[in-house]
């Protein structure tokens, strides 16, 4: 074959995953297309010959062609998934008739006794039979496990308790009677997940639960920071099922963390996928919607038996995708007339939707009026109609965790009202005649339904925006982005990378791309400025600004969203009206 496979990827699977609902390998094969069948089916049977040479049961065994080239994965013991990735890329290059050795000590293709040899030593060095045992233990008693390189732990939260890898109990040492799970949500979707988090916790704090939590911007404890950064992935689960005072845990899921190492997470009560939108197209084989959909379903492997899916019915892919999802659902809506609510409601499923301007729970086909929806601060006054699905979304799955519609309506009625509640998200500021929106805004779906709330509120005035993204975005996706900005026609936007996220583009190159995309939609150069930091950029704004404008203001870094909002605040109330110079001690950094 003339094609020459790059081993980009070879990674372990430690929990369900796109592939398979249990752990192992994947290997991608870029820059390989139009494989024969002979070749796939060779590493079909290599991997086969392979893993019954290792001792390995019912291994399962997946490809999946996508637009880089092939995913190629098997399933493998928990405590043989180095070995697994090395089985992988033997079995792919000897059936591509490939010579080489990849490095020294690994698995030779030309030579089948040797490869043999080299990948029972692997397996063995790496083989723990007495981790298989207490697992094997703990799930027959439905106890939830969290599993990484370093420590078992069996129970979560509160109830939960870790060994060290190196020095794991015996069956009968362990206090089985005093370990179990905590109420325990997952959150995935393309927008939205971090406000439902917050949400959701602040509901479960509410029932009385001290409540652990992990999003994009850290780990929370009862709302406290425990640490900053993103960890909306297994490290994040990890932290949070591992915290020893949480009686409660929500956990952000985001489509990487998912498709590079799985679910961190083997128990859980319920989950939601809040939306799905184009967006992360070319990273991991994910290519189109399905692909996406695909990969944000995954979270449903770890719901339990009576666990509860929620989904998004005002989403044509999740609809479609639905009946392949063999869980108990409940569905929520912009209108409790949808007719998928219907049709959940006559099956006994739960919804939760907006009825005559008030957003209805059902439960057991009994109805709870939560509020109205005006009344709630998320909602901006019913405009922030993205804020009003999360709500709902947030309240199903409250309801499945056991917290009363008392308790869910309490919290709506507040939440929001402070900035502290939902920061980075939808923060208003009002001052100096203009009024400021700051929110995460990160892809066209996104950037639309912030642009519509400020174009809602404007009145007269004129709209300020600004815009970047993040360097790992195709071209295709950033130019639909600044295609969205241009819809609404903002009379400025100040074009910026997305600091921390250039993840392997140029300094400029995004923003460059984006007022090339602009220009062509019919915007001059004049509206169009460049600046090089979040900051800089809101200061243009703002510098630009009259009375009655608007500026809209998408900030994604930690760093950057706090000396934005400290800008911001300063502002308020400091007696500057738009239109006036920035006196020079408010744009000190």
């Amino acid at each position: 074959m003339e094609e020459t496979a790059s081993f980009e990827d070879s990674r372990r699977l430690t929990g369900p995953n796109l592939f398979f609902a249990r752990p192992g390998a994947v290997l991608e094969a870029l820059g390989v297309d139009a494989v024969p069948k002979d070749v796939i089916e060779q590493w079909r049977i290599n991997v086969r010959a392979m893993s019954a040479e290792l001792g390995w049961a019912d291994v399962e065994l997946h490809v999946r062609a996508h637009a880089s080239g092939h995913s190629l994965a098997l399933t493998a013991p928990v405590d043989q998934l180095f070995s697994a990735t090395e089985v992988n890329e033997w079995a792919w290059q000897c059936a591509r008739g490939e010579a080489e050795m990849f490095a020294p000590g690994h698995a030779l293709a030309t030579d089948a006794d040797s490869a043999r040899h080299t990948l029972r030593l692997f397996a063995r060095a790496e083989r723990r039979p007495e981790l298989l045992a207490l697992l094997d233990a703990a799930h027959a008693r439905h106890i939830p496990t969290v599993l990484d390189d370093d420590l078992l732990t069996l129970g979560s939260g509160c109830a939960g308790r870790s060994w060290p890898l190196a020095a794991l109990p015996a069956i009968n040492q362990v206090p089985w009677n005093d370990l179990h799970g905590i109420p325990t949500a997952l959150v995935t979707g393309s927008n939205g997940k971090t406000t439902t988090v917050r949400l959701l916790a602040a509901m479960l704090r509410a029932h009385g639960l001290r409540t652990a939590f992990s999003c994009t911007d850290g780990v929370f404890r009862d709302g406290e920071v425990f640490d900053s950064g993103d960890y909306s992935g297994p490290a994040g689960a990890r932290t949070v099922l591992r915290m020893a005072d949480a009686e409660a845990a929500v956990l952000e899921t985001a489509r990487g963390g998912i498709l590079r190492r799985g679910l961190a997470v083997d128990h859980a009560d319920a989950a939601i996928i809040t939306n799905i939108s184009a967006d992360h197209f070319g990273e991991y084989g994910i290519d189109d919607l399905d692909g996406l959909t695909a990969a944000k379903a995954v979270v449903a492997h770890a719901l339990k038996d009576h666990g509860v899916l929620v989904l998004n019915a005002d989403d044509a892919q999740l609809l479609r995708h639905a009946q392949g999802l063999n869980h108990t659902k409940a569905w929520f809506a912009l209108d409790d007339a949808h007719p998928q609510l219907i049709n959940a409601r006559s099956r006994g499923e739960a919804t939760c939707a907006v009825d005559a301007g008030e957003l209805v729970l059902t439960l057991a086909n009994q109805r709870h009026a939560l509020g109205v929806i005006t009344d709630m601060p998320l909602s901006l006054n019913g405009l922030a109609r993205y804020n009003i699905a999360n709500m709902a979304g947030a309240s199903l799955l409250a309801a499945a965790l056991g917290i009363s519609a008392a308790t869910i309506a309490q919290v709506l009625a507040r939440f929001g009202s402070t900035g502290l509640d939902n920061p980075g998200r939808l923060e208003t500021w009002r001052f100096g005649g203009i009024r400021v929106i700051m929110d995460y805004a990160h892809n066209p779906d996104g950037l639309h339904g912030l642009l519509d709330i400020a174009q809602a509120l404007r009145g007269t005035g004129r709209l300020g925006l600004m815009l970047g993204q993040a360097g790992n975005r195709g071209d295709a996706q950033i130019r639909e982005l600044a295609a969205v900005a241009a819809s609404f026609s903002p009379e400025l936007i100040v074009l910026k990378d997305m600091e921390g996220y250039l993840r392997g583009r140029e300094q400029n190159e995004v923003a460059s791309l984006l007022r090339d995309v602009l220009r062509e939609h019919g915007l001059a150069d004049s509206r169009l400025p460049m600046r090089s930091t979040d900051l800089d950029a809101a200061r243009h704004a703002l510098d630009w600004a009259r009375s009655g404008d608007v500026l809209v203001l998408p900030v994604h870094a930690r760093k950057a969203k706090d000396e934005v909002r400290q800008l911001l605040e300063t502002l308020t109330g400091s007696g500057w009206w738009a239109g006036e110079p920035i006196p020079p001690e408010f744009t000190q950094e």
